[in-house]
């Protein structure tokens, strides 16, 4: 029996995904990297801090690959509550809970633990900071606001569809750990920054805020995000003040020069995955155009555009012919509305895909979006696969597309018909993968 689309479409993006786990990257990175292993020989101690949705295997898989050296090591790291489990020297910090992207009091105690880790440092002492996707949340510290202020500018910011670069400055600007800040407090010999980006292009002072790494971005920068969303006038009054007294030079900027001692190294990224699905897709018979990690915007504009390229696909053989493997890395947004319903930017990228397409449009093709961390806005799942027997099954529910989406609400519509990918948090985080198939 021929394999249906979906299951190809799933075994490529499982494919992208087991090539970006900590649990081989970071031992790969740690073996073939001379200065971290000589600092790791001759420290005294070994501090080890952290956030991310890629925390504990990248927490777990450190103490592997260190093992000679683990008296050394003591350390705390802020992961999802899910995530929690013991490991011999550091200890994994419940920072939030699952399907949910708000800093929390809990995740700003072991911030708060962190920088008292980092400013014991003797002059001997080496740090490891790990670093991954989910990292902005899991490591809140308010530097001049409440957390509840910055509970609010974080979902205002969310809601609205600003990237993470804007959203990020606005955060910087509001912490004593990001911008840099968490490498200012180590005074100790070097500090390695091991990290597993989320974030368009890798850009290290965007990827979880950048705790360790310089900061282009000012106060005057995030108070001009908020008033290119027109959001000034609905973000607590403490949060514009701090940012307005920062822009006046009341307010110490954030890390603008990286100190010698500290060092960042990506471990993995989407393109890392892209490149593990281009070869599986190419196992399996498929010919392969792989557009890159760098695509961003809407996801109902995005998944237009690649309807397009469907069309071509099977009309003209262009970019490639049939049987052909489209794989997209990046991350999209959701523009929401005051009331919008349940679901996510993989969700909405594939029920945005299927209404453009149409029943005759989807005859012999797969849509997939997912997240790599297994998680896609505030729902259970990593994203969802559709291909013809969806819209059979559709028909058959009297489920409407157009109205689902208008409401973004494609959750309870790829539940209903099984379209949902359930994996559990994956351990790792690159952004999304999306995978559109034509036989």
């Amino acid at each position: 029996m021929a394999r249906s689309l979906s299951t190809d479409a799933l075994a490529i993006w499982h494919a992208a995904v087991d090539a970006v786990r900590p649990g081989d990257l970071l031992p790969s990175h740690v073996r073939s990297d001379p200065r971290l292993q000589q600092a790791i020989a001759s420290g005294t101690r070994i501090l080890v801090v952290g956030a991310g949705k890629a925390g504990a295997a990248m927490s777990e898989a450190l103490e592997t690959a260190i093992a000679e050296q683990i008296d050394k090591v003591t350390g705390v790291v802020n992961v999802l509550a899910d995530a929690v489990r013991p490991l011999r020297r550091i200890r994994l910090h419940a920072a939030r809970p699952p399907a949910s992207n708000h800093p929390t009091a809990d995740g700003v105690a072991g911030a708060e633990e962190m920088l008292h880790l980092l400013r014991s440092a003797g002059p001997d002492d080496v740090a490891i900071c790990l670093l991954s996707g989910g990292g902005s949340a899991l490591l809140p510290a308010p530097d001049g606001v409440s957390l509840e202020d910055k509970q609010a500018v974080t979902k205002l910011l969310h809601a609205c569809g600003a990237t993470i670069h804007e959203m990020n400055a606005v955060r910087k600007h509001l912490s004593r750990v990001k911008g840099g800040r968490l490498a200012q407090a180590f005074r100790g010999r070097a500090l390695f920054s091991l990290i597993v980006s989320d974030v368009v292009g890798d850009p290290l002072d965007v990827i979880a805020s950048g705790p360790t790494a310089a900061d282009p971005s000012t106060f005057a920068d995030a108070l001009a995000v908020l008033d290119r969303y027109g959001l000034r006038d609905k973000t607590p009054r403490g949060v514009v003040e701090h940012l307005e007294n920062g822009a006046a030079g009341r307010v110490p900027e954030t890390l603008k020069e990286l100190p010698a001692h500290v060092h960042n190294v990506i471990l993995g990224n989407n393109a890392l995955s892209l490149r593990a699905a281009t070869a599986k897709a190419e196992q399996l018979g498929y010919r392969v155009v792989n557009l890159g990690s760098f695509v961003e915007g809407e996801s109902r504009q995005v998944a237009t555009a690649v309807a397009g390229v469907v069309r071509g696909i099977r009309a003209n053989s262009v970019p490639v012919a049939p049987p052909a493997c489209v794989l997209i890395g990046g991350e999209t947004t959701v523009t929401l509305d005051a009331s919008p319903g349940k679901g996510g930017r993989n969700q909405e990228f594939v029920l945005a895909a299927l209404h453009k397409l149409g029943e005759d449009g989807m005859r012999g093709v797969a849509v997939l979006s997912g997240g790599t961390d297994g998680e896609d806005g505030p729902t259970d799942a990593a994203g969802t696969v559709a291909d013809e027997t969806t819209w059979a099954e559709l028909r058959r529910r009297g489920l409407d597309v157009a109205t689902h989406l208008d409401r973004h609400n494609a959750y309870p519509l790829f539940d209903a018909v099984g379209g949902l990918i359930r994996t559990g948090l994956t351990q790792t985080n690159v952004m999304d993968v999306r995978i559109i198939l034509v036989r």
